[in-house]
């Protein structure tokens, strides 16, 4: 990290506010996604769309996760860190509020800006940890993920009753509260940290290219495919875990519900558990391959013993939140400069939301056309494969000097 002390002198957040101000903004970086989810056939019949075309509430932001983050990386190049999370938060509150108005191309417009707002931060995030708070980045990094499940669970539980008393467009809008909230933290934490951000920008994007080319070290290729594994295999489970448990355990609507809550809320367990490892094991050969294992327990469970399904879904949520963790610590740690970091979030994040994005089309059709979910749960074993080799390689790779 000797190009961070080479840099121009910069006032810098107190950093306890600045950690809540990253937990709130974690809040609203997965929530208003999944606040969709609980009312998706009320909000299709009132739009008069069919399941496909609302699918697309949910999915597009994902695609966006992934084509976007270049964009991402270019626009926080040239705002800085400090002013591109409160341009995020903005497209936030404004995609949130376009959606919730009448008409679908509207619902269509403010899901695509609060995937492309989103995007903004999923980049810029790690780059702050790793930049302003580096010798707590795990742990801070751990209660990040932690705050992104929170924020998700929140919105699914609550948006259904207050939409039952006020309509969906008033609960979807509802949210925007919590973004405000965020941006005026946010505001408060970093204020006068943003002055002469374009020059220290510029200073940080010149140095790193006289050293070798980033995007060619082979950690950078490892972690892409790693989180590719990791987010495919995350959402295609998100996605059809209720309905699997519909058909193989017989599960009613409310059970099969608690299953995937299981999935989610035990995200919580991994995203704290992981940083305590990795201070336990440096090295995170161990800690990929733990998370790999508990994700294994998850597929395999239910494919030879699904009526333990609530272990299996245990095991697999922990997994999903601690190899988030992971992913996000050894980006933090193999970056050589701040500006490196920001490109490895980039590439590494973008690569791996296009390919999550396919999975649960990919596994819903596979679903489809077998009729079982053997062959569904292959696939999403071999996204786990995908993620222990490339994982455990990116983490032998030697740390930057």
């Amino acid at each position: 990290m000797s190009h961070e002390r080479t840099a121009p002198p910069r006032p810098r957040a107190s950093s306890a506010l600045l950690v809540v101000a990253i937990l709130l903004f974690a809040l609203n970086l997965r929530g208003p996604l999944v606040a969709v989810s609980p009312v998706l056939d009320v909000i299709a019949h009132d739009l008069g769309i069919g399941a496909a075309t609302a699918g697309l509430l949910t999915s597009l932001p994902v695609l966006c996760f992934g084509l976007a983050s270049p964009l991402a990386a270019w626009l926080l190049a040239r705002s800085g860190l400090e002013r591109g999370v409160l341009i995020a938060l903005a497209g936030i509150l404004a995609g949130t509020i376009l959606r919730s108005l009448d008409g679908l191309p509207a619902a269509l417009a403010g899901t695509v800006a609060i995937g492309l707002a989103i995007t903004v931060g999923n980049v810029a995030v790690p780059v702050v940890i790793g930049r302003d708070l580096a010798r707590r980045a795990n742990s801070v990094l751990g209660a990040y993920t932690a705050a992104l499940n929170v924020g998700s669970m929140l919105m699914l539980s609550l948006t259904v009753p207050i939409a039952m008393l006020t309509g969906w467009r008033v609960a979807l809008a509802s949210w925007s509260g919590l973004v405000v909230v965020a941006a005026l933290v946010w505001w408060r934490a970093t204020r006068g940290c943003a002055e002469g951000t374009a020059a220290a920008a510029a200073s940080q994007d010149s140095e790193p290219d006289r050293a070798p080319v980033w995007w060619r070290r082979p950690v950078v290729w490892g972690l892409t495919v790693a989180f590719a594994g990791q987010a495919f295999a995350y959402y295609a489970v998100t996605a059809w875990l209720p309905l699997l448990l519909r058909d193989e355990r017989g599960l009613d609507e409310r059970a099969a519900g608690a299953g995937s809550s299981i999935f989610q809320i035990l995200a919580l367990v991994g995203a704290f558990g992981v940083p305590v490892l990795l201070h336990r094991w440096p090295g995170g050969r161990r800690v990929v391959a733990l998370v790999c294992v508990a994700w294994l327990a998850l597929v395999v469970g239910l494919l030879v013993a699904p009526a333990g399904w609530p272990v299996w879904c245990a095991l697999g949520g922990a997994a999903q939140g601690g190899g988030i963790t992971a992913i996000f610590a050894l980006i933090v740690r193999h970056a050589h400069s701040v500006a490196e970091n920001r490109r490895m979030s980039a590439m590494v994040q973008g690569g791996g939301y296009v390919v999550a994005a396919a999975g649960p089309t990919v596994v819903g059709s596979l679903r489809e056309a077998t009729g079982g979910w053997t062959v569904p749960l292959l696939v999403v074993l071999g996204a786990i494969a995908v993620l222990a080799v490339a994982g455990t390689l990116a983490a032998r790779t030697p740390q930057p000097s």
